[in-house]
């Protein structure tokens, strides 16, 4: 049984949270509500929860800045938020849940499930290290959060050189040579990282574009990194390749 506090400064969303956690998660027990930062810190040191549900902004401040007066976290965090572009890009790039208003009960089942099989004090902070930097860097994010299957990194998103597919996995091939593989699609990825300076040359690859070396025109093409490795370029992406290097 996970012990659980909501908090969010308007009071019919926060009933709407209660309502649906009661009716779809049996698994979690509410054991205090609050309106606010303040009463928030409040209620969580009170009652030393395992999991929180909490709003992104409040008229006393934010839900960062109570993670941020309760470090270390030893408590799960699942977000509910409205619509915030550069807050759901942060909590994705940070491994960190969250549900937007209004909640979908499918979404807060999953996320209650993860909350259920992830309560790792490691892992918290690691996550939680990764958003933190994220928020405090709006104009470029740098820290993603790579779960293999025996570790999870904090990686620098400049210190990747490539990704590549295989099947539902994805490989990272890091600057210092290190090789992480974890168990989400490329397609993920490629929707984080694109607008980071990120290609999709191919069905199975994504490349860094710091890090382009020089283009072999055969065929369709191959294109090569600085640390030598050889990705291919699909014949569809060849002009949409030739314009992006035109512009660099």
């Amino acid at each position: 049984m996970l012990r659980a506090i909501v908090i969010d400064d308007m009071d019919n969303v926060r009933q709407a949270t209660v309502s649906a956690i009661r009716e779809y998660c049996p698994a979690v027990r509410i054991i205090a509500e609050a309106n606010g930062v303040a009463s928030g810190i409040e209620a969580i040191k009170k009652f030393v929860p395992d999991l929180i549900f909490l709003d992104v902004e409040m008229d006393d401040g934010t839900g960062f800045d109570l993670l941020q007066q309760l470090r270390p976290i030893n408590f799960k965090v699942i977000f509910v938020t409205g619509y915030q572009e550069f807050a759901m890009k942060a909590f994705r790039f940070s491994a960190v849940d969250f549900l937007m208003k209004p909640i979908d009960p499918d979404e807060l089942i999953e996320a209650v499930d993860k909350a259920e099989k992830t309560l790792n004090k490691e892992l918290l902070e690691l996550q939680f290290s990764a958003l933190f930097s994220n928020i405090e860097r709006p104009s470029r994010l740098k820290k993603i959060v790579l779960r293999t299957a025996e570790k999870v990194y904090s990686v620098n998103v400049q210190d990747i050189v490539r990704c590549e597919s295989h099947k539902n996995y994805t490989t990272f091939y890091l600057l210092n040579g290190q090789r992480l593989l974890v168990s989400t699609n490329l397609k993920e990825y490629e929707t984080m990282l694109e607008p980071m300076g990120f290609f999709r040359s191919h069905q199975s690859h994504l490349v860094n574009m710091i890090y382009f070396d020089h283009f072999i025109k055969s065929d369709s093409g191959m294109i090569i990194m600085k640390d030598k490795s050889q990705v291919p370029l699909a014949t569809r992406k060849r002009e949409e390749f030739l314009t992006l290097l035109n512009s660099l």
